[in-house]
Formats: structure tokens, C-alpha cells, sequence
């Protein structure tokens, strides 16, 4: 079963994203923000298949998680799908610029989700 961490402030959301993942063969994980997610990447042996990531959380934001995360090798072929209301190029071109491999608005639909796990390759066609 592949592995999926979902790293968003909003509980609603997490939940969200976790039900559609779910329902598209992941087992999910949940952060509420970056430094968790951090932790939980570093705590346990966590052999992701995919984060999605928000953009804007408190105290660490996406870009600064996902900065974190490609400064190390191990996490260099871990794709990230950025989910958030961040609808501005400058975002989306800061974001993809900085590792992301997807990027998805809110609000989204199970349909979206599923599309770009197929870009990804996690879903076939």
C-alpha cells in the first residue's frame, strides 16, 4: 500500500485530503504544520510515496518545509503536490521552483486529486 503524508493547518482539510487518498489506496499520515511534519519524517521510518503540503501554516510555511526537506538526499525523489488557495503565478512558480512536483488550489476536487496522482504516476490512467 503506498504511504501519503497530508501536512495542512486546517483539520477539515487534512481530512479532506486523507478520505481521497484513502479511497485511492493510500494509508495517510497527518501533520498539522512543518515542524511536525518534520518530526514525524525524522521520528519514524517513513517510507512516503507522496506529501501534500499547504502553503500557508503557521510558524513554518510550505516552501520553507519543502526547502527543508530537499536539502536532504533521502527526500529528493519524494513527490510533494502543494494544496492551497495560493492562486498567484509568483506562488505557484516559487513553489514548483522549490520542489514541488504538483500544485492543486483549494478548494479542490476529489476528481483534481486524482488527476495529479496520476500525473505523478501513483495512479494509472
Amino acid at each position: 500500500m503506498m504511504k501519503a503524508l497530508v501536512v495542512d493547518d486546517s483539520k477539515a482539510i487534512r481530512n479532506m485530503l486523507a478520505r481521497i487518498l484513502v479511497r485511492n489506496g493510500f494509508e495517510v499520515l497527518q501533520a498539522e504544520g512543518g515542524f511536525e511534519a518534520l518530526n514525524l519524517l525524522e521520528g519514524e521510518d517513513t517510507d512516503l510515496d507522496l506529501m501534500c503540503v499547504d502553503f500557508n501554516m503557521p510558524e513554518m510555511n510550505g516552501l520553507e518545509l519543502l526547502a527543508e526537506m530537499r536539502d536532504q538526499p533521502r527526500f529528493d525523489d519524494l513527490p510533494v503536490m502543494m494544496v492551497t488557495t495560493e492562486t498567484h503565478v509568483e506562488f505557484i512558480t516559487s513553489a514548483l521552483a522549490c520542489g514541488a512536483n504538483e500544485y492543486v488550489m483549494k478548494p479542490f476536487t476529489e476528481d483534481m486529486i486524482a488527476d495529479k496522482l496520476r500525473v505523478l504516476g501513483l495512479l494509472p490512467y
